[in-house]
């Protein structure tokens, strides 16, 4: 029996019950019926849309759906929508649901949806200049408050309406500044306070969707209203990276907990994750890894119907699926048909498999850690861009506030917005930090300091490239160069003075080289920049070498670097421990550098790695390597000196 199947039947079979009973918890007696156990270090709960939550007030409908569910996965909590699309349901379904889940010893909370129908697959929302609209509003906040003493809203808290009366309201403010100031005193006088008055022990949760970098031109305010509302949640739902409109990557289900979490800290609830736009299924389950990887306390699966229905999940088109990977789907569809268990796995087997795989390495991670960056409130600019330098293999700790204590910062254009910025990389400077600028920020700033900084100019050309060589100073560079065919890759071009600055990684064309990665010195730190390809998606078809290089620069404060290519991430933690998930459609082997390390045990598994040779960065400076192989959509954990999960 391989290491991996090993790991697959522990996980499958045993893994979380050994959790259960090292934890002092009591174990669900199981059998092939019923492969459910309860987590020892998360939270499930399922959100009930309004039309499903009033079907259920029927008795018989809900002792069949309820099962259905609970044979799949163990959830703790469930939300009970009471209003969406014009649609309310009654007090007495309300509370009649809501009993039914009590005496199956689930915890009952609220929802609310503010949405308007929509058209064309475009969302409708409330207008918030019309009196009836409003009306609808305060009434679908107080009765959900009427029953229950937790209320969420789901996304659809913003503002799209363009009518007479919003054009005359508007004047002469921006839209973004209207829709904020409008959405400000919605939460305040018509979502709130009625709320408040209904119940005093309410606590109202707006959750946030997972378009944050557009927030503000829709009335979304992650900054007053973040802090208006007794907490927050965050949709951790990135679905497919290419087939949505908002191509969101990967790492964003962990990257914007993260961020949530910096913003309220303590007051962000958990993650939300749906079943939209999957074309496999272990995409689903990479969603909630990554959710729980940020340590959220909670998911939010969403929703009821796809967990309680007899659909089976989707497997999708798999070419892995023949090896065994982190999340075996084919191996517990094999198990299910062997314990005689009628129709076949639902999504809610595929959410309960996802948890149950990764529950017992949760409690060996200790806090998330990351490369500091600053992204301000209200501020765009290289629209998701830290995402795409998670999904590269660079952990990422994203944050409103300027971090001016850390040894390393990663600033983006977002943080042009700010017109302190520049005084602020200053301090960080003279601390004698390293910061690492983008070409956007670069950009974005010319003109307006920044050649106070670096005398970096974009000569607003671009050019092509697909050749690198790293090095500086007198003598010949190093190619970078792997395997695969380069990419032709279109880059801005950055002027500087030689001498001045020096090239780390230069790209060329022809008899012409062009910064990759670029440094110069100021006071007691170090100014890098990173130059973004035209499209940022780009960064992936760099060649592995260069990634490398560039994620050097970003770690050299850092204990973990990671040797590989794109579509693998990187997540750190404060007590040593580290993941790295595969997002490929191939198994990858690729090495990691762990300043001062001899061996890593691998948590929950019995691979004991030893150091074999150095992974040397771009500044000179070089630490242990160890290498490992990592299947298709999977991911190991590791820590040094860490014999098990619990």
């Amino acid at each position: 029996m391989t290491v991996w199947r090993a790991l697959a039947l522990m996980a499958a079979m045993g893994a979380g019950t050994t959790a259960i009973a090292q934890s002092g918890q009591a174990p669900i007696k199981q059998s092939p019926m019923r492969p459910v156990v309860r987590y020892a270090n998360l939270r499930a709960a399922i959100y009930i849309a309004v039309k499903d939550a009033r079907a259920l007030a029927d008795r018989t409908t809900f002792d069949r759906q309820f099962a259905r569910a609970a044979s799949q996965l163990h959830f703790d909590k469930v939300y009970i929508e009471a209003y969406r699309d014009h649609e309310f349901a009654t007090a007495e379904e309300l509370e009649r649901v809501k009993g039914y889940f009590r005496e199956k010893g689930i915890a009952t909370a609220g929802g609310i949806t503010l949405a308007a129908g929509g058209k064309n697959g475009q969302f409708g929302t409330f207008d918030y200049e019309d009196a009836d609209d409003r009306a609808e509003c305060e009434r679908a906040s107080r009765l959900a408050a009427r029953h229950f003493d937790e209320v969420i809203l789901d996304d659809f808290f913003f503002y799209t309406s363009k009518s007479d009366a919003n054009i005359a309201a508007k004047g002469k403010r921006s839209w973004t500044q209207y829709r904020l100031d409008s959405m400000r005193k919605v939460a305040r006088d018509l979502v709130i306070r009625p709320a408040k008055a209904e119940n005093a022990r309410v606590r109202m949760i707006i959750k946030y969707p997972n378009w944050y970098e557009h927030f503000q031109g829709l009335g979304y305010d992650l900054d007053q209203n973040a802090q208006a509302f007794d907490g927050i949640y965050a949709g951790t739902e990135t679905r497919d990276p290419t087939l949505t409109d908002q191509f969101l990557q990967q790492y964003e289900s962990y990257s914007i907990i993260r961020y949530y979490e910096n913003i309220r800290p303590g007051g962000n609830g958990g993650g939300w994750v749906d079943i939209a736009s999957i074309r496999s299924v272990d995409r689903y389950a990479e969603q909630l890894w990554d959710t729980f990887w940020a340590k959220a306390p909670e998911v939010t699966l969403f929703n009821w119907r796809p967990m309680s229905e007899d659909a089976p999940a989707i497997a999708g088109d798999r070419p892995w699926s023949s090896d065994w990977t982190s999340f075996d789907w084919d191996s517990e569809l094999a198990r299910w048909r062997s314990g005689g268990t009628p129709g076949t796995p639902g999504w809610g087997r595929a959410a309960g498999l996802a948890l149950e795989r990764i529950d017992p390495i949760l409690g060996a991670l200790g806090k998330p850690v990351g490369v500091a960056s600053y992204k301000p409130y209200q501020s765009s600019g290289e629209d998701f861009l830290h995402n795409y330098f998670g999904t590269m293999g660079v952990p990422v700790e994203l944050s409103p506030r300027y971090p001016d204590t850390a040894d390393t910062v990663l600033l983006t254009e977002a943080a042009a917005v700010d017109p302190a910025i520049i005084e602020k990389i200053k301090g960080s400077l003279r601390r004698g930090a390293d910061v690492v600028v983008t070409s956007g920020l670069v950009k974005a700033l010319s003109g307006h300091g920044f050649a106070d900084l670096a005398e970096w100019n974009p000569t607003g050309n671009t050019v092509s490239v697909s050749n690198y060589i790293q090095g500086f100073g007198a003598g010949n560079g190093t190619p970078l160069v792997d395997a695969s065919d380069p990419r032709p890759v279109l880059i801005p071009d950055i002027r500087f003075y030689t001498n001045d600055s020096w090239m780390l990684v230069r790209a060329y064309a022809g008899a012409k080289g062009y910064p990759m990665l670029l440094m110069n010195h100021y006071s007691k730190g170090t100014l890098y920049m990173v130059t973004v390809p035209e499209n940022p998606a780009d960064l992936y078809a760099l060649p592995q070498p260069v990634l490398t290089q560039l994620r050097s620069v970003l770690a050299r404060h850092a204990p973990v670097l990671l040797d590989a290519p794109a579509e693998v991430a990187l997540f750190t933690y404060d007590n040593g421990t580290f993941v790295i998930e595969n997002y490929r459609d191939t198994a990858v082997t690729i090495r990691v550098g762990v300043t001062g390390a001899a061996r890593l045990q691998e948590i929950g598994g019995p691979t004991l790695l030893t150091a074999a040779g150095e992974i040397t960065g771009a500044m000179g400076d070089s630490r242990p390597a160890f290498a490992l192989s990592i299947p298709a959509h999977s991911f190991r954990a590791f820590g040094r000196g860490v014999a098990s999960a619990n």
